[in-house]
């Protein structure tokens, strides 16, 4: 699984970053996360407001510092049509 986290440049906070760490950790999903702040990629995605969420391709969440919480429950929802 490829877990993207977009962020422009200048964006020093990074708490969706922090927020998306925690809740792969609490799902028990073993993956690698980047973060990502180049613009052709925040470009290639189509994403119009970081941050940014991006699981294997998909842009989840755009413009939105969701909680750990809140992500634990989209990637629930959502891990059998991003898979």
């Amino acid at each position: 699984m490829k877990i993207e986290v977009i962020e422009t440049k200048g964006t020093e906070n990074k708490g969706l970053f922090i927020n998306v760490l925690e809740a792969i950790k609490a799902c028990g999903i073993h993956s690698k996360v980047e973060l990502v702040n180049d613009i052709q990629t925040i470009l290639k995605y189509g994403i119009r407001a970081t941050p940014a969420l991006v699981v294997n391709g998909v842009v989840m969440i755009a413009g939105q510092l969701l909680s750990s919480e809140e992500i634990m429950k989209l990637l629930q929802q959502n891990l059998p049509r991003i898979m």
